[in-house]
C-alpha cells in the first residue's frame, strides 16, 4: 500500500474511532439497538476510515493544485470582465456538484431539490465572484462580513420562518467536501500573486463570502416561491438480520453515490480540461499526478459517502428519537456535548483546512490548535441545538446574537484569525453533519413532537455560527501572548543593551552586570 496512503487511513482511523466508540456506548447504555442497526454502523464506520484516507491524499494530489493554479492564472490576468464569468460558472459548477448539498435538498419539504439546489448554486457563485474580486481591490474582509450579514438579517426579517432554518443550513452544506479544497486552494493562489503585507491574511476568506450567498438566495427564495405542502418524507431504515444483508445494503446503495460523486468530479474535471487547454499550465507529469488524485477523491468520496449514509444516517434518527421520548430526554445536551466534540475530526474538509492553515502560517497557528478550537466549537453548537429543540427556542434568538458577536470579533483579532474563523464555519458543516447530526435533530424534534422544519432544520446554521467566535477568540488570545512576547524581549534588549554600556541594572530578582564590572 502507498507509504502516504497508509498514513492518511491511520490518521482517520484515530479520527473515526472517537465518534464511534460513543455511539456504540450510547447504544448499550442509553439506547438498546438492533444489532442488524449496529453491524451497519460499524461497517459504515470502517468505509469512512478507508474513504477519508483516499479522499484527503486525492484532495492533495489533485483538488488543491487544480483551485491553486486556477486562483493564480484568474488573478494575474487582471481582466475583470474575465474573472467575473469564469469565476461564476466554476461556483456554480462545484455548487451544483456538492454532495451534501444534494443530501440536503433531498430531506428539504415543499421545495422541490432541483429549485434549491440551482438557487443555492447561483448564491454561491455570484459570491464567489466578491470573493475573488476582494483582495484585488484590497477590501477588508470583515467589512463585506458586516455590510453581507446586515443585508441577510434584513431579508431574513421577510421571509418565512420555514425558510430561515433552511437558508441558513443551506450556506454551511454547500461549502462542503468538494468545494471546500478547491476555493481553499484558488486562495493561496490569489496570495501567490500578491506580495503586499495582507497577502497572507487574504488567502482564507473565500469561503467565508461563499458561504453567505446560498443564505441570501434561498430567503429571497421564500419571499418569492409559494410552497406546497410542508410534508417531510418519513424514512424506512434498511433492515440486516444476517451480515451477509449488512453487505446487501451497502451495496444495493453505492451505485448511488458512485452517480452523484461521478457527475460531481465530472463537472469538476470538465472545468479543468478547458482550463488546461486555455493556459497550458500544467506538464505531462503533473497531469498524470492529478488524475491519479482525482481517482483518489472518486474512490474515497465513493467509501466516504456510502458508509455515513447507510450506516450513520439510521443510527443518529434512532439516537435522538428514542433518547427525546424517554424520561431522560436532557441527557440529549451531554450526549450532544461529546458527540460534537469528536466527531468534527471525521469531516474530510477539516483535514484539508487545517493542514491549509499550518502551512500559510508556517507553524505558528499548528492543525492541533485548530483541532481543538473547532471541536470546542462544535460541542457548544451540539448543545446549543439540542436546548433548542427541547425548549422550542426560535432560531433567530440564537443567530442574531451568535453573528453579532462574531461580527463584533473582526475588527479586534488579527486578519487572518477572521478569514480562517468564517471558512471554519463552513468547513465544519459537511456530509458528517447533514447525514448524523442532521438526523439525530431531526429523530429528537420527532421524539419531541415538535416541528421538523423550524426546529430539526437550523442544526447546520448553528454548527456553522460556533467556529465564528471560538476560532477567533483563539485569535485574541494567540494577539495577547504576541503582544506579551514582543514586550518581553524589547524588555530584554533593554537590559542587555544598558548592561552592555558597562553600568548595572536591577530587573526584579535578577541583577545583570557586564563583564568586568
Amino acid at each position: 500500500m502507498n507509504k502516504i496512503l497508509k498514513e492518511k487511513i491511520m490518521e482517520a482511523f484515530s479520527s473515526v474511532v472517537p465518534i464511534t466508540a460513543i455511539v456504540l456506548i450510547a447504544s448499550v447504555v442509553l439506547v438498546p439497538m438492533p444489532s442488524g442497526t449496529i453491524l451497519m454502523f460499524l461497517a459504515g464506520s470502517a468505509l469512512l476510515i478507508i474513504g477519508m484516507g483516499f479522499f484527503t491524499l486525492g484532495a492533495d494530489m489533485a483538488m488543491m493544485p487544480m483551485g491553486e493554479g486556477i486562483g493564480v492564472e484568474l488573478t494575474k490576468s487582471s481582466k475583470i470582465l474575465l474573472i467575473i464569468p469564469v469565476t461564476f460558472v466554476i461556483g456554480f459548477i462545484i455548487s451544483v456538484s456538492e454532495p451534501a448539498l444534494q443530501v440536503l435538498g433531498r430531506q428539504t419539504p415543499s421545495i422541490p431539490a432541483f429549485t434549491l439546489i440551482v438557487t443555492v448554486s447561483v448564491g454561491l457563485a455570484i459570491f464567489l465572484v466578491i470573493g475573488m474580486l476582494r483582495p484585488l481591490l484590497k477590501i477588508k474582509l470583515s467589512t463585506l462580513l458586516v455590510f453581507f450579514y446586515i443585508v441577510t438579517f434584513g431579508i431574513a426579517y421577510f421571509s418565512p420562518e420555514t425558510f430561515i432554518t433552511v437558508g441558513f443550513d443551506s450556506g454551511g452544506v454547500t461549502t462542503s467536501t468538494i468545494t471546500v479544497p478547491f476555493i481553499l486552494a484558488m486562495g493561496v493562489g490569489i496570495a501567490h500573486i500578491r506580495s503586499d503585507k495582507h497577502s497572507q491574511d487574504d488567502t482564507f476568506g473565500l469561503i467565508a463570502l461563499a458561504s453567505v450567498g446560498p443564505i441570501i438566495a434561498v430567503l429571497l427564495l421564500g419571499i418569492f416561491y409559494k410552497p406546497g405542502p410542508l410534508e417531510v418524507d418519513s424514512y424506512v431504515p434498511l433492515e440486516a438480520a444476517t451480515s451477509r444483508d449488512v453487505v446487501g445494503n451497502f451495496l444495493l446503495e453505492m451505485p448511488i453515490y458512485i452517480k452523484e460523486v461521478a457527475m460531481a468530479l465530472g463537472a469538476v474535471v470538465f472545468c479543468f480540461i478547458i482550463f488546461q487547454i486555455v493556459t497550458r499550465r500544467y506538464h505531462h507529469h503533473q497531469l498524470g499526478r492529478i488524475t491519479i488524485g482525482f481517482l483518489y477523491t472518486l474512490v474515497g468520496m465513493v467509501l466516504f459517502l456510502t458508509g455515513v449514509n447507510v450506516g450513520f444516517f439510521p443510527v443518529g434518527q434512532l439516537l435522538g428519537s428514542e433518547l427525546a421520548a424517554s424520561q431522560y430526554k436532557w441527557v440529549l445536551v451531554p450526549v450532544g456535548v461529546l458527540m460534537g466534540y469528536f466527531i468534527v475530526a471525521a469531516e474530510p474538509a477539516v483535514h484539508v483546512l487545517n493542514k491549509q492553515v499550518e502551512e500559510i502560517s508556517s507553524g505558528a497557528i499548528t492543525a492541533k490548535m485548530m483541532y481543538r478550537g473547532l471541536a470546542i466549537g462544535m460541542a457548544a453548537a451540539l448543545a446549543i441545538t439540542m436546548i433548542r429543540i427541547l425548549l422550542g427556542i426560535p432560531i433567530m434568538w440564537i443567530l442574531i446574537p451568535g453573528y453579532a458577536c462574531a461580527l463584533i470579533l473582526t475588527f479586534f483579532v488579527p486578519r487572518i484569525f477572521t478569514g480562517i474563523a468564517f471558512d471554519s464555519g463552513g468547513v465544519c458543516s459537511g456530509p458528517m453533519c447533514t447525514t448524523f447530526l442532521l438526523p439525530f435533530a431531526m429523530g429528537t424534534s420527532t421524539g419531541l413532537g415538535g416541528n421538523l422544519m423550524t426546529d430539526a432544520f437550523g442544526i447546520v446554521a448553528i454548527v456553522a455560527m460556533t467556529p465564528l467566535i471560538v476560532i477567533q477568540m483563539m485569535g485574541l488570545v494567540y494577539q495577547v501572548r504576541m503582544n506579551k512576547a514582543a514586550a518581553l524581549a524589547e524588555r530584554e534588549a533593554a537590559v542587555i543593551s544598558t548592561a552592555v554600556e558597562g553600568r548595572p541594572i536591577n530587573w526584579g530578582a535578577i541583577t545583570v552586570f557586564t563583564e568586568g564590572v
